[in-house]
């Protein structure tokens, strides 16, 4: 993986997570949301990962 692309998943995951800490209070529905998002994107970048490596 490019150092780019680690960086925009990185920068993608931790404003998820501050999506999630800020909705917590607001609306749960919402955190709940933001926290299935939030690991979708993790999920993509270790899957994006390993495909990297294989290449």
């Amino acid at each position: 993986m490019s150092k780019t692309a680690a960086l925009l998943f990185a920068v993608a995951s931790v404003l998820g997570m501050c999506g999630t800490a800020f909705s917590i209070s607001y609306n749960p529905w919402l955190a709940v949301l933001f926290g299935i998002v939030t690991f979708g994107i993790m999920g993509l970048g270790f899957v994006v990962k390993a495909r990297a490596s294989r290449r």
